[in-house]
């Protein structure tokens, strides 16, 4: 009997935690139908344009997720996303290579630097803080370096020294297309891969078990056998690989790579995954809360949006909902 509480412990939180994101999402959800910027919210567009904008940050979220069930936190994958838009960039436009080689050796490079981040934290017990910001400093320098320090667009140099413009490579077109009669953008599609792929780790395998095990207690996991400097290898490999997904997406819809890009995304994402109510302790949430959190903040941003609201403003407020969740998470334990 005694054995069954903490499942029971658990049950509760989940479905306490999908109860508030739901009302969260709810109660955002109704600001727009207050502040509706004379009908802009009612139309279809705005809805389809949100999640098409918020997809990027939601993949995202959806390795975050899984890094912070394991107790973790990851602030590398603005940079590592920066870094594949480069990378894919340069070696699709400017050196021709075909989709099914440069983009494996670009999700490769996304899943080297989680791992190399993962290392240093389960191997060598660095406080994931200071590993994954050491990681996001140094690869947001490689991004830079690998550039140039400029943007990898399709206006390239040609043999005869005059700047030309190269072909779009066609998965750029692919992944920054619109499906379904215009109605639903392939990135979406790519970000609810993401969020199926991340749920079917946590909810039904045995390395999601781990992770929510040394999420919970790490020590106790550790002397139950669970091997916990490779499941935080898997964790944070498997958060830098989705990085470089979202990398690839950012590339394929401004048609450039831009060393900059991703710059403060992992802020989002995390108020993301908090906004869901996953437990920035660890050991507690899901991917289908972060799926609610992903949402919530799209329409958060897309009603700050239409109403004009300015950046300062928009920043402003994101910090108050993260600090506000993080303090309602906290009443209820």
């Amino acid at each position: 009997m005694k054995s069954r509480q903490p499942f029971k412990r658990d049950f509760r939180f989940l479905k306490g935690a999908f109860t508030r994101a739901l009302l969260a999402l709810l109660f955002i959800f109704a600001l727009g139908l207050v502040f509706n910027a004379d009908g802009t919210f009612f139309r279809w567009d705005t809805h389809r344009d949100m999640l098409r904008q918020i997809s990027t940050y939601g993949i995202l979220a959806s390795g975050l997720t899984v890094v912070i069930v394991a107790g973790g936190i990851d602030l590398s994958v603005g940079s590592v996303l920066g870094l594949s838009a480069v990378c894919v960039s340069l070696l699709s436009i400017h050196q021709g290579w075909p989709a099914g080689l440069a983009l494996p050796a670009c999700l490769a490079m996304g899943l080297a630097c989680g791992a190399v981040a993962g290392g240093f934290i389960g191997r060598f017990a660095i406080q994931p803080f200071i590993a994954t910001l050491a990681t996001m400093v140094f690869v947001r320098g490689l991004s830079k370096w690998v550039s140039g320090g400029q943007k990898v667009s399709t206006t390239v140099l040609g043999p005869a020294g005059t700047f030309e413009q190269a072909p779009i490579p066609p998965v750029f077109e692919l992944l920054s297309a619109r499906l379904l009669n215009q109605n639903l953008a392939a990135v979406t599609v790519v970000f609810l891969t993401c969020i199926l792929v991340c749920w079917v780790l946590l909810a039904g395998t045995r390395w999601g078990r781990w992770l929510y095990a040394i999420g919970g207690n790490e020590l106790s996991a550790r002397l139950s056998g669970v091997p916990v400097t490779g499941m935080k290898l898997l964790a944070y490999g498997l958060s830098g690989l989705l990085a470089a997904v979202a990398g690839i997406c950012q590339a394929a819809q401004e048609m450039q790579g831009d060393p900059e890009a991703g710059m403060g995304y992992e802020l989002t994402a995390i108020a993301i995954v908090v906004m869901g109510g996953t437990s920035l302790s660890g050991g507690r949430g899901g991917i289908g809360l972060t799926l609610l959190g992903t949402v919530t903040i799209g329409y958060l941003e897309k009603i700050l949006s239409i109403n004009a609201v300015s950046e300062a403003s928009r920043l402003m407020m994101t910090g108050a909902i993260v600090l506000t969740a993080v303090l309602f998470q906290r009443r209820q334990r």
